[in-house]
């Protein structure tokens, strides 16, 4: 689990701190100095590093000729550099790794949100989430590189993230209710089973 001092001074603040830590959780790494190396869709066995210095030094070896992710968020080393050479040890800073790593992850939701038609509803956010980082994962999302690409801008609306309750907070006030749902407060409990049969659980 991240700290949450770390997620709030370091992680892009467009980002809940619940969605932050469900993207590196799901996408990313414990270890700040996490060097994973892919060519060719193969895992390439890398030594595990032991300092910064020994993680840079990996980073280099294999930067340009390799898809290289580094550090929490498991950033994609590279992007943006020419030159190994011009790789800056901040990839394996806990605190800058995952700056970047969320801003970046932030961009790649607004391009899915708006590959989506940027929904209002709060339902559609968990399905932006995964194909997110789905796109984190693979670096494309519809055949476009999600890393290089142009960040379409604006808010991430109807970030849903649990409550104290173990349910989804609602999201905007604007969002507009569903036509063809009752909100729960209105259903008697009579009529529940019109929707579902609950009558056969259990042999009954």
């Amino acid at each position: 689990m991240l700290d949450a001092a770390l997620i709030k001074d370091c992680a892009d603040p467009s980002l809940k701190p619940a969605i932050v830590e469900q993207f590196v959780t799901a996408a990313a790494s414990a270890d700040p100095l996490a060097v994973t190396v892919r060519s060719g869709g193969r895992l390439i066995l890398v030594p595990k590093a032991r300092s910064p210095d020994e993680a840079m030094d990996i980073v280099r070896q294999y930067a340009g000729k390799a898809v290289v992710r580094v550090g929490l968020t498991q950033f994609p080393a590279g992007v943006g550099v020419k030159d190994p050479a011009d790789l800056k040890p901040d990839l394996v800073d806990a605190c800058q790794n995952l700056r970047m790593g969320t801003v970046m992850f932030a961009k790649i939701m607004r391009i899915v949100a708006k590959w989506y038609g940027n929904p209002k509803s709060a339902d559609a956010f968990p399905q932006i989430f995964e194909d997110a980082v789905f796109a984190w994962k693979t670096g494309e999302f519809e055949g476009v590189s999600v890393f290089q690409a142009e960040d379409p801008g604006g808010p991430i609306t109807n970030q849903a993230e649990p409550n104290d309750g173990g349910e989804t907070e609602p999201a905007d006030e604007e969002t507009p209710a569903q036509t063809d749902v009752e909100p729960r407060e209105s259903q008697e409990v009579g009529k529940a089973e019109m929707r579902i049969d609950l009558s056969r659980i259990g042999g009954k």
